[in-house]
């Protein structure tokens, strides 16, 4: 069962952004904001805008944002009717349940989730109670996991059987297929997706159980040594880190996460002393997974081959920490080991490691002088020249000046020579899309105007079409609000992420201005683009109805004929008059 749509908006109107953000977060007054510093990652200035207009926060350190439901579901570890439920409670309304609606969509998705915890419930105490186990057990006690462990990392067991779980945990076998742990195989047979193996469940970064991971024991002949749930309605790999439901309140405290492989490097580096330790799920390092971390910390340690990963990633992670404003280390781990082999055999590594992490970049020029073959001239110019080709994959030409200099002084060779070749080289190409703000937007009189819209429809609406907007992104979120009649909510749900980011930050932004002018600019804009676009040989009336448009673009600075003019540059834009003849 789900929540009425009708309770929520009845909660949503009811209870106040500000009061309950301000139980966790020291706020004060700045102009139509509330600001104080994000709870959600550590930073020393305030960055965190709460607007009780638009019942909307927006972090513009690490981008978190959202309503009154998302800021609960975060700071409390909930689930969205979780949420739902505790602002209830607060306010004192009776909730309706129901399955209508969105709230069927919700429903759905509760109910994949508890199949998916009721399946990780059932391969646990098979793990801990069953005799076919034992292997297992015994597995698990040989990598320094204990009972304790076991049962805090709820790790499981899949016996080998072609359909335990579906023929004996009670779970709706459609659930089951739906979430990845079953499948009909090609006898027409409800089968199981993982047998004989240990297993490690996926917890959404709210503690949802999503997905699960397995290992073979050893001595198995299957080929795969880990088979992982597939993507399903409530999994995304490159959206999922395992470990960051434990991991976040210290990633936040010690403004630190530590990115490694495997679900045993987890579990060994929290058992380590380093409790901030997340993994991939069997994918690469995306920025959709920085984006995430982003929420929590500003520093990243790499504990996996960052040398192998530099090889096709570098510029990825120098944009990365440009566009995110993050810093990515590596942590050169003892001997080469993997982190959950470390925790058995030399625990105290492990947090060294970390506390002694290197730069990416420093790590692997490192890497490269390390690997040098020898000290003749020769052979000191060809590891410079490695370095150096390492060094120019940076875009920032300080920075390439500066490991140049220090390339050079281990090598014993000039160091003019090697900076002025660095400069020379030049950085990789890095492209940013600039930020959408109020103050900095690419496009500030487009943003302006949807900030507006969100603020005061009724006073800019009218005045407003998607042909007057020239940056896609902008376009969009204009499309997706107008769509939503309005409803800044309702908008949010299934746009892409750039173009939710111009909504969120217009949610939180003061536009000083009045709204007419705003779209009055914003229509003489479209109008010169449109006009600019003009190529010679254009038919006749083309010709008569451009030229009305000049001359009507300089009404627009006459009070007494601007609305007009603006009412029928609006109408020539959106008809189509206004298209342009280039492609």
């Amino acid at each position: 069962m789900a929540i009425s749509d009708e309770d929520i908006e009845r909660i949503r109107s009811t209870v106040s952004i500000v009061d309950v953000v301000g139980q966790h977060v020291q706020l004060r007054r700045q102009g139509r904001n509330w600001v104080g510093l994000c709870p959600f990652h550590g930073e020393k200035t305030p960055s965190f805008n709460v607007r009780a207009e638009t019942g909307r926060y927006k972090c513009f350190g690490c981008d978190a944002s959202g309503d009154i439901f998302t800021f609960v579901q975060e700071i409390q570890t909930v689930d969205f009717v979780g949420a739902v439920e505790t602002l209830a409670a607060m306010a004192g309304i009776q909730l309706t349940y129901t399955t209508t609606g969105q709230s069927r969509d919700r429903a759905r998705r509760a109910r994949l989730v508890e199949a998916m915890d009721a399946a990780v419930e059932w391969y646990h105490q098979r793990l801990l109670t069953s005799p076919d186990a034992r292997g297992a057990r015994d597995y698990l006690r040989s990598r320094g996991i204990t009972g304790e462990l076991a049962r805090t990392y709820r790790l499981g067991w899949a016996p080998d059987d072609w359909d335990a779980l579906s023929r004996g945990s009670g779970i709706d076998t459609g659930l089951l297929k739906e979430v990845g742990l079953t499948f009909v195989n090609r006898r027409e047979r409800v089968q199981d997706a993982l047998r004989a193996r240990v297993l490690f469940p996926i917890l959404s970064d709210n503690g949802e159980a999503v997905a699960i991971g397995g290992r073979i024991l050893p001595g198995s002949t299957d080929p795969a040594k880990y088979k992982n749930s597939p993507e399903t309605p409530i999994y995304t790999k490159s959206k999922t880190l395992y470990g960051l439901n434990w991991a976040k309140g210290e990633i936040v405290r010690s403004n630190l996460a530590v990115v490694c492989e495997g679900y045993t490097d987890v579990i060994g580096f929290h058992r380590s002393g380093v409790p901030t330790a997340v993994a991939t799920c069997g994918t690469a390092f995306t920025e959709d997974h920085v984006r995430l971390l982003k929420r929590y910390t500003n520093r990243v340690v790499l504990a996996f081959d960052a040398d192998a990963a530099g090889q096709g990633a570098a510029e990825r992670f120098y944009e990365w920490e440009r566009k995110y404003e993050i810093e990515v280390s590596v942590a050169r781990l003892r001997g080469g080991k993997d982190p959950g082999d470390l925790a058995q055999s030399d625990p105290t590594s492990l947090p060294e490691a970390v506390a002694n992490a290197m730069p990416f970049l420093g790590f692997r020029v490192d890497r490269v002088l390390q690997q040098a073959s020898g000290t003749a001239p020769e052979q000191r110019a060809r590891t410079a020249e490695r370095a150096l080709s390492v060094i120019a994959e940076h875009p920032n030409l300080n920075v390439r000046k500066l490991y140049a200099g220090e390339v050079a002084a281990r090598l014993d060779m000039p160091i003019g020579d090697l900076v002025a070749a660095a400069e020379r080289r030049g950085g990789a190409s890095i492209v940013v899309r600039p930020r959408t703000s109020g103050a900095g937007g690419r496009r500030n009189a487009e943003f302006a105007a949807i900030a507006m819209l969100i603020a005061d429809w009724d006073s800019i609406a009218p005045w407003l079409a998607e042909e007057l907007f020239d940056d896609e992104a902008n376009r969009r979120a204009f499309a997706a609000l107008v769509a939503a009649g309005g409803d800044l909510a309702v908008a949010l749900d299934g746009i892409d992420s750039v173009a939710a980011d111009v909504l969120e930050s217009a949610s939180v932004t003061d536009v000083d201005g009045e709204p007419v002018v705003e779209a009055r600019n914003l229509i003489a804009a479209a109008t010169r683009r449109a006009l600019r676009r003009r190529v010679t040989g254009a038919d006749p009336d083309r010709i008569a109805t451009d030229a009305t448009a000049r001359l009507t673009l300089e009404d627009l600075a006459d009070p007494a004929r601007a609305d007009e003019a603006a009412a029928w540059l609006l109408g020539w834009l959106i008809d189509g008059r206004g298209e342009s003849d280039v492609a």
